[in-house]
């Protein structure tokens, strides 16, 4: 029985920090976006590039961004998935 409580506590807790740690991350897409408005609007941008690279750039960085849990994800489900299989 008191096993089961602390997973419950320790699942509670867990979620909590991924709410308010998500909420953070969300603000930050929001000032990004503003920054590069901002520095593009004003031909601050890096190394004087036009808008379409500055927009390429940024987009090209949010799809590595997008892809890196994704991959972790799967990398360890392989490996899960592979030492199943040698166990049976």
């Amino acid at each position: 029985m008191r096993a089961k409580i602390n997973q419950v506590l320790a699942t509670v807790a867990l979620t909590l920090l991924l709410v308010f740690a998500g909420t953070d991350a969300y603000s930050q897409c929001a000032m990004c976006r503003a920054t590069v408005e901002s520095n593009v609007g004003t031909g601050k941008g890096h190394n004087h590039e036009p808008e379409s690279e500055v927009g390429s750039g940024l987009n090209t960085g949010i799809l590595y961004l997008m892809a890196a849990p994704y991959l972790l994800i799967g990398t360890i489900g392989f490996l899960w998935y592979r030492n199943s299989r040698k166990k049976a």
